[in-house]
């Protein structure tokens, strides 16, 4: 079975599935099979439906970036539901959320946490942040100054916050959702590639169908809020998810498909529209999230099928390119569909 890519959300439309959780736990040993974890993830997309209307390319992203342990930088314009999206995800899965609305006076310690004087002890104390949790969903992540932005850099590559000479790990699993707006410039900090760097994906989350749109309007015409999601319950566990992971990175991966990859990635850096190409980070990252797209459609290894439907949501955030291409309109997504007509396909 093989799905497109949406053009519209950049991420597959096909049959996808999904986990939950409520605090770092071992996985148990033979918890459930790899069919009865894909049913589980499968509850997950349907109870998010629940809430959410004409996004499921965007649902099938987050489940993808959670089973390949990474992390989700969701675009697009107001009101086309990013929050309702990540928050009717994080409660299927039943893990401990946080939101941080990310703004200009916002500081790095009101994220990672921060020393506090104790003074009944007469010590400082190190009080956690909203980075501890399971999702953590930055809320207008471009608002907030470089220097917030990159406290987060840390949590994201290293799961871990440093204060004072410690290291303090975060919950397992961990993923950051943050949101952007593409169009409102005023008072927004771009945020720089090494940050970009760390998001296993970004999804473009676009205007529904209009026959979803009706189904928005007829489920508030029917009091449905968005506010209070109280239809919504938990339909996995957390031993689920972690053995959901375990088992996509078990997929197998021939050298052809390795070699597959990295001449996607080279094709990148030799492209005449880009400036700078496809790193190698990016080609592991691309690798991850093709090994949790395979498992999710129940293959045990991964074909270069796998891989295309992964490439542009994975790089195109990643690829720079050159002035003179922007300026005549060329996209990163663009660059990317020549790359993958361009490119030997490994039989």
């Amino acid at each position: 079975m093989t799905d497109q890519p949406s053009t519209a959300q950049g991420v597959p439309q096909g049959h996808l599935f999904a986990p939950s959780v409520s605090s770092s736990v071992a996985p148990a040993a033979g918890v459930a099979d790899d069919t009865a974890l894909r049913q589980a993830m499968q509850r997950v997309r349907a109870e998010v439906d629940k809430a959410v209307v004409g996004q499921a390319g965007t649902v099938t992203g987050l489940l993808v970036a959670l089973l390949a342990r990474g992390h989700v930088l969701l675009e697009g314009v107001p009101g086309v539901a990013k929050t309702l999206v990540v928050r009717s995800f994080s409660r299927a899965l039943g893990l401990d959320t946080k939101r941080v609305q990310f703004t200009p006076d916002l500081m790095p310690g009101d994220v990672t946490g921060s020393l506090v004087y104790d003074a009944r002890s007469g010590e400082f104390e190190f009080r956690r942040g909203p980075v501890f949790t399971h999702i953590l969903l930055a809320d207008e992540i471009n608002r907030t100054p470089p220097k917030t932005q990159a406290a987060l850099l840390e949590a994201m590559e290293e799961r871990q916050v440093s204060s004072d000479g410690a290291s303090l790990t975060l919950p397992d699993p961990f993923l950051v959702a943050a949101t952007q707006n593409p169009i409102e410039h005023e008072g927004t900090y771009s945020l720089p590639e090494a940050q970009l760097d760390r998001f296993l994906m970004k999804l473009v989350v676009g205007i529904p169908e209009r026959d979803a749109e009706v189904s928005v309007l007829r489920r508030h015409a029917d009091g449905f809020s968005p506010r209070e999601l109280t239809d919504l319950r938990p339909v996995v566990s957390g031993e689920e998810i972690l053995a959901a992971q375990e088992a996509a990175g078990r997929v197998e991966v021939t050298d052809d498909v390795l070699g597959y990859v990295v001449d996607l990635a080279r094709a990148t850096r030799q492209s005449p529209s880009v400036q700078l190409g496809a790193s190698p980070r990016a080609s592991t990252a691309l690798l991850a999230a093709a090994k949790a797209w395979a498992w999710l459609n129940g293959s045990t290894a991964v074909t270069p099928d796998h891989v295309q439907t992964m490439l542009i949501p994975v790089w195109r955030h990643r690829l720079q390119l050159r002035p003179d291409a922007e300026m005549e309109g060329v996209s990163a997504d663009a660059v990317l569909t020549s790359v993958v007509q361009q490119t030997r396909v490994p039989i």
